[in-house]
């Protein structure tokens, strides 16, 4: 008999992309669907990255390094170094997307059973990623009524075991938009350090920050050299999600070259992508400052809307482009499709990500939804119209 492995098995199927065949459907009928279930921007990419690979005089396609190209490396190492993060082009390998950048980094540093605490909701693939390295991921809650501040460090002593190997950070936070203060950051430094942990700081969205302050990094962390490994992505930066470019970033130098041999054994990460992302750190200051204050007026709008809405509750993001929303329903993944198969206003409906998939903790987010707020704002003006008729409508409303 064949049978496939245990692995297979657990591995969950995304919340933010289950939905696509409900929504293919309900396209073929003619409906229009308002995408706010995945982190897509619809942003311009910069420039700089198209002309970067449009202008190329590449005759061959090679095999890139394993670690990156050294000039990417060193583009990479500057910037960084702009932002106060001192790091070398050796200390910087280069990943295909920040997903693999997290999945390598727990390959390399933990062993099957070792536990990683976890704030949730957090992002859905960090479970996948958990499954596929044999780790188990310890969830710390935190509150929407809080907009999911990080909590204490007396609950992350609670769970601190033997088996403890690190911490992921999320900050700005996906799924939930949230930017962590930098004397919370502090104070988790002080614990990893005096138990010997790996913060695995996912920093993708450094560039999403709504606050006057400029982002607090792990990496600026005193004394922490060699326990922090940065996750970073030019995915969302510089709105290049398909070029899957990301990096592993570390002080630590045995961390690194065991990230080179992992590296090593999947070859390397694609050519064109690291050529769209070099070009894109000559992007002028110009476009980030227009790009946060687009995200700013489309947060705003998004959020006074929901809150408006009867039964509806969603904190005010301070980054990224997320927010979790509390809905007066009876199961968000039974709305989330009724959505797409039952509803339409004006022939149009929304995709939402269920937040039950954010979530390790069963019956958690079971009334929340994640919302990107990644479209312009004439099409969140439709989009919010279209999920107010709709919990109007919703036959499993509770209140």
């Amino acid at each position: 008999m064949l049978t496939l492995s245990k692995k297979a098995h657990q591995m969950p199927a995304s919340p933010i992309r289950k939905l696509v065949p409900f929504a293919d459907v309900a396209k073929k009928k003619g409906v229009k669907v308002y995408h706010l279930n995945i982190g897509q921007p619809d942003i311009a990419s910069p420039k700089e990255a198209l002309d970067a690979v449009k202008n190329n005089t590449l005759e061959l396609i090679s095999y890139p390094h394993s670690a990156g190209f050294e000039s990417y490396r060193e583009g990479l190492a500057k910037y960084y170094q702009g932002i106060n993060i001192n790091v070398k082009a050796n200390e910087i390998n280069i990943t295909t997307g920040g997903s693999e950048a997290l999945q390598i980094a727990l390959a390399v540093t933990c062993n099957p059973d070792d536990e990683v605490i976890v704030m949730e909701p957090f992002y859905t693939n960090y479970n996948s990623f958990a499954v596929q390295n044999d780790v188990i991921l310890k969830p710390i809650q935190t509150n929407i009524e809080d907009g999911f501040a990080l909590p204490d460090v007396s609950e992350f002593e609670k769970l601190i075991t033997p088996k403890t190997k690190g911490i992921i950070i999320c900050n700005p936070g996906n799924p939930t938009g949230t930017l962590y203060k930098k004397e919370s950051l502090i104070k988790l430094g002080e614990l990893a350090k005096k138990n010997e942990l790996f913060i695995y700081s996912d920093e993708v969205y450094r560039e999403f920050c709504y606050t006057d302050e400029p982002h607090f990094s792990c990496m600026h962390l005193d004394g922490l050299e060699q326990n922090v490994i940065l996750l970073d992505s030019v995915s969302k930066r510089y709105s290049l999600c398909g070029v899957r470019i990301g990096a592993i970033v570390s002080k630590n130098k045995e961390v690194m070259s065991a990230v080179l041999r992992y590296a090593q054994a999947r070859l390397c990460s694609p050519a064109y992508g690291q050529i769209a992302a070099e070009g894109a750190l000559n992007t002028p200051k110009e476009y980030f400052v227009a790009v946060r204050d687009e995200y700013i007026k489309r947060r705003d709008f998004v959020i006074g809307a929901l809150n408006k809405m009867e039964g509806v509750m969603s904190p005010m993001p301070m980054g990224a482009f997320y927010t979790i929303a509390k809905l007066p329903v009876d199961d968000s993944d039974k709305f989330a499709q009724w959505l797409l198969e039952d509803f339409s206003y004006e022939n149009q409906t929304v995709m939402v990500a269920p937040a039950a998939g954010f979530y390790a903790t069963k019956g958690k987010g079971k009334d929340e939804v994640r919302i990107a707020y990644v479209l312009k704002i004439e099409d969140l003006k439709n989009a919010m119209k279209c999920l107010e008729e709709a919990l109007k409508q919703y036959p499993g409303r509770t209140i």
